[in-house]
């Protein structure tokens, strides 16, 4: 069956004579067995990867986001309005409750500052100092037993804490209150 449409000019006809003249047909064509050229270094680029299936019936809905791990809150610096900074620095500020855990055993002094924020929560104090003994240039492996060991591990048991959605900030406290070795605790107003 012959299409319809223009025919090949004469000039067309002897172009496309030389061009058929150069063209084996597939079923004439048979390797040879001559050695192999070597082949100069080519970019392999890896075929695109195939198109997404199509589902017939219901689309199942979309995977819900992964939950973002929320910040413990005593571990963000959180900000305090500029009343609450300069009583800090300026050593006015006057604790509602106290905690001295200086000289305590990593054990015990970690059940006195959880019992010490239930009772100070119960009675309605919004600072609370509590005392930690000086932090040490320790290595990491020491602090089970060297001195500061409670001031470096405070920070984490407060975040990890019941009590740490209660907490607002925590800041270092003023020399009079001890200083490096103290930290005010500063707890949300009770309602």
């Amino acid at each position: 069956m012959r299409r319809p449409g223009r025919r090949l000019t004469a000039e067309e006809a002897q172009v496309w004579a030389q061009v058929a003249r150069t063209v084996t047909p597939l079923e004439k064509r048979r390797p040879k067995a001559a050695a192999p050229e070597p082949v100069p270094a080519q970019i392999v680029v890896s075929p695109p990867p195939p198109p997404a299936k199509k589902v017939k019936g219901r689309v199942p809905a979309p995977l819900p986001p992964k939950p973002v791990a929320a910040k413990p809150q005593a571990e963000s610096q959180l900000q305090l309005d500029g009343s609450w900074e300069k009583r800090i620095s300026k050593g006015t500020l006057m604790p509602d409750f106290s905690l001295d855990l200086h000289g305590s055993s990593l054990d015990q002094a970690y059940v006195r500052l959880m019992h010490g924020l239930t009772q100070a929560k119960s009675m309605g104090a919004r600072v609370v100092l509590v005392v930690t003994g000086k932090s040490r240039p320790v290595d990491a492996m020491d602090r089970g037993t060297a001195r500061g060991a409670i001031r470096a591990k405070i920070t984490d048991w407060l975040a990890a804490s019941e009590h740490s959605h209660d907490i607002v900030a925590i800041r270092g406290a003023h020399r009079r209150h001890g200083g490096q070795g103290a930290l005010y605790v500063v707890l949300k107003k009770r309602r």
